[in-house]
């Protein structure tokens, strides 16, 4: 009973705080520079043709009332309309979601996977030559990636391996410009080559996916390795290991009990993490011309799209909140203190 008040509590929680996010980021975006019905008409419209586009869009009235309407739609499941691309905003975001999500799922699996175990490494070996050398690699990769932009490392990382070496895919999208999509089971890629056998669809979109995967591999698995370290060195100076050592407990049981301690604030780093590849991706899409809810923000912003940005914004706080509740979950988990 006290974990389902927990989760209808954070579930409540979770409603006020997307109220919220859409009510800021409504008002927000009308502040931004720039007019859609000027950009849809183009240079040199006369006020009444500007006056006319903006009735139809709906933006002549009043903004509490534009509120109102919108958040009416809304409820409904109505994003509004993408004025550049004729489609509902809706069906952009359906469309090119599946593209974000598999790009920021790989890049975070990858710096769990070697982050993880990397920052726990180095923790552990503290003597030996070999050991402080890794240790002063880390410590410089960890201070770099905090200093790094992620497009600039993209934009490097494409002059070396593409333009010099030649032994990844021009950086033009999931497929370039000639591979074909797999049957659309998921719209993950990968994933759908796997379900439909279609291995050459597979291996063309594992190649696109070097790249952009590895630029956000890089700047984000800085974080995740810092506090593997940081989190395993102070637990295995704590006095319960001590006192384990001084039972004469074997060196694979005392690691274990000390990893299992050290990984729950790791736990929260990737989370945060996971939060920050969506933000990364942004510009990431853009240098590689990947399809996804980055590459549509950003064309939304240039282009004065109210509704795109405001929907790209509201997808990514839905799935920012759902990630923070799934960790709460966890805690509550781990923890039953919490739960009440």
């Amino acid at each position: 009973m006290g974990t389902f008040r927990f989760i209808l509590r954070r579930v409540f929680y979770l409603l006020i705080q997307l109220i919220g996010v859409v009510t800021v980021l409504f008002f927000l975006v009308r502040l931004l520079p720039g007019n859609p019905a000027h950009a849809l008409v183009g240079q040199g419209a006369n006020e009444a043709s500007i006056a006319a586009i903006e009735a139809k869009l709906g933006f002549d009235k009043p903004l509490p009332v534009q509120y109102v309407i919108y958040l009416g739609n809304l409820f409904r499941g109505d994003l509004g309309d993408s004025i550049f691309t004729g489609q509902t905003v809706r069906a952009d975001l359906i469309q090119r979601f599946p593209a974000t999500f598999e790009l920021v799922t790989i890049a975070m699996a990858l710096t769990i996977l070697i982050g993880i175990p990397l920052g726990i490494y180095v923790a552990l070996q503290t003597k030996g030559l070999i050991a402080n050398i890794v240790s002063k690699i880390v410590f410089i990769y960890g201070m770099l990636t905090g200093a790094i932009p992620d497009f600039w490392l993209g934009l490097i990382l494409i002059f070396v391996f593409f333009f010099v070496l030649r032994i990844v895919p021009a950086p033009i999208g999931r497929l370039g410009t000639m591979g074909v999509a797999p049957d659309r089971v998921t719209g993950l890629y990968i994933i759908d080559s796997v379900l439909t056998s279609n291995w050459e669809a597979f291996k063309v979109s594992a190649r696109h996916l070097i790249l952009p995967v590895a630029t956000l591999t890089l700047i984000y698995m800085g974080n995740i390795v810092k506090m593997a370290r940081s989190t395993m060195t102070e637990v295995m100076q704590s006095e319960f290991i001590e006192y384990a050592r001084a039972s004469g407990l074997p060196r694979a049981v005392i690691r274990s009990y000390a990893l299992r301690n050290a990984l729950a604030p790791v736990v929260t780093v990737v989370a945060f993490n996971y939060s920050f590849l969506l933000g990364g991706a942004v510009l990431v899409e853009t240098v590689f011309a990947w399809g996804g809810l980055g590459e549509y923000a950003v064309q939304a912003i240039i282009q004065s799209d109210y509704f795109p940005i405001t929907g790209f914004a509201l997808v990514t706080a839905i799935f920012i909140a759902i990630l923070y509740l799934s960790l709460d979950l966890v805690y509550a988990f781990l923890d039953p203190r919490i739960r009440y």
